[in-house]
């Protein structure tokens, strides 16, 4: 029995598809979200339960070295490509379905020319690589979206142990104590996480006792990167005529989002799913008579949540008046809690959008918050929300950590897409 042959065919019918979104692909992980719920094709969580390795967005030479880490933690047979626009994610995947095939029956389209890098074009310019019995996993499976973070460095010249987890010093904690310390990178390709975010902790026991961000990752191009989220609210401030129902219809889009984000992380993937579902229909331009049962049935379900306010209730607080202090606005700076409050505040934000999703009053940039607060270039909000995660996460159990980030959830391509670069440039 050829035992490759079928592993091939096998994991070439239904691949397992870690999804690695950069900062400024947003466009292009929701196209391949979608593309894979469609073709019932699994959404690996981690390297070590992944077939085929898809990066989206456009390529940012900062991040190479963790992607190529991510990609050595993948089991053989796998495959990798890249979709750095919304427009190429099916032929990425095509390709990498084609790659992941045993080679008897691969189409010569399917596998280019390896550049000197090793890496392989096709005709979509998706970058594409494949491997099959000569791979040997690495770090046994512990890569950039298992729950230990991300790699590319733990700092502090840290020895690293098998995992790629540094080994433990000391010092004191924050009762005087000495304690192990370990240094753990959170990021940049965790499942559920802010494109590219680095998130480095300094942990003793389970608590977190100092955190640094890294600046977000820059495209080489900057033109390549879009923000998404803010599309509409860049438009109306280039003097574009915006309708405010597209501004409210993406905004609901972009808390369902998160809020799918954040039901991941707190265990409850069902629900998840259904906010993501409802996100896409929101973007494709569904009208409001098709979507708001189902959007009231799941605010209702959520907000109502006795478990999910439990697992969150007291974590990550932070007062109205602290959070705009902090230059936060928004759903954070209104809901003036923890993460329970956050979460429940989106919900609160989508219901009151509902009945907005059509109107065709133009979009007043100084009325209307974009997601994730009040919109300005010079500004974006999403940088003030990153500049508060240190004071949230610190003090924190590491299992919180995660919650208070995805209750903030704050938007890298916010601060690298193109209409925002040009405005910090002058």
């Amino acid at each position: 029995m050829d035992l490759t042959g079928l592993t091939l065919r096998v994991a070439a019918a239904r691949p397992h598809v870690l999804l690695a979104a950069v900062p400024g692909g947003a466009a292009v992980r929701l196209a391949a979200e979608r593309l894979l719920r469609a073709r019932d094709w699994p959404q690996a969580s981690t390297p070590a339960q992944a077939d085929l390795l898809l990066v989206a967005g456009p390529d940012l030479p900062e991040l190479r070295t963790p992607l190529e880490r991510l990609w050595r933690d993948m089991p053989a047979p796998r495959a990798r490509v890249h979709a750095r626009t919304a427009d190429e994610v099916e032929d990425a995947l095509n390709a990498g379905r084609a790659l992941l095939g045993p080679p008897a029956v691969r189409p010569a389209s399917a596998a280019p020319p390896a550049d000197a890098g090793g890496h392989r074009k096709g005709d979509h310019g998706a970058r594409e690589r494949h491997e099959g019995d000569d791979h040997t996993p690495g770090h046994d499976g512990h890569g950039d979206h298992g729950g230990h973070g991300g790699h590319g460095g733990h700092g502090g010249g840290q020895t690293e142990m098998p995992g790629g987890l540094p080994m433990a010093g000391q010092g004191a904690d924050r009762d005087g104590l000495t304690l192990d310390q370990l240094h753990l990178p959170l990021g940049p390709f965790l499942a559920d996480w802010p494109a590219g975010l680095t998130v480095r902790l300094v942990l003793q026991g389970d608590v977190v006792q100092r955190v640094d961000v890294d600046e977000p990752a820059r495209p080489f191009d900057d033109a390549a990167a879009e923000a998404f989220w803010v599309q509409p609210w860049l438009r109306a401030a280039s003097g574009e005529p915006v309708p405010v129902g597209e501004a409210v219809r993406r905004r609901a889009a972009a808390h369902l989002d998160s809020l799918g984000r954040l039901l991941a992380v707190a265990g409850w993937p069902a629900e998840a799913v259904r906010a993501w579902r409802l996100r896409d229909d929101l973007l494709s331009g569904a009208p409001r008579a098709a979507v708001a049962p189902r959007l009231e049935r799941f605010t209702r379900r959520v907000g109502r949540s006795r478990t999910l306010a439990w697992l969150t209730r007291g974590i990550g607080v932070v007062t109205a008046q602290k959070a705009r202090e902090a230059g936060v606005g928004g759903p954070a700076a209104r809901a003036g809690g923890d993460v329970t409050s956050r979460y429940r505040q989106w919900l609160a934000d989508i219901r009151h959008d509902l009945p907005r999703l059509e109107d065709p009053v133009p979009l007043d940039v100084a009325v209307e918050d974009s997601p994730r607060g009040p919109w300005s270039a010079e500004h974006p909000p999403s940088a003030a929300l990153i500049a508060l995660l240190p004071r949230l996460l610190e003090g924190a159990e590491l299992a919180a950590a995660r919650l208070v980030v995805a209750s903030l959830d704050p938007d890298p391509d916010e601060l690298v897409s193109r209409g925002v670069v040009e405005v910090a440039r002058g």
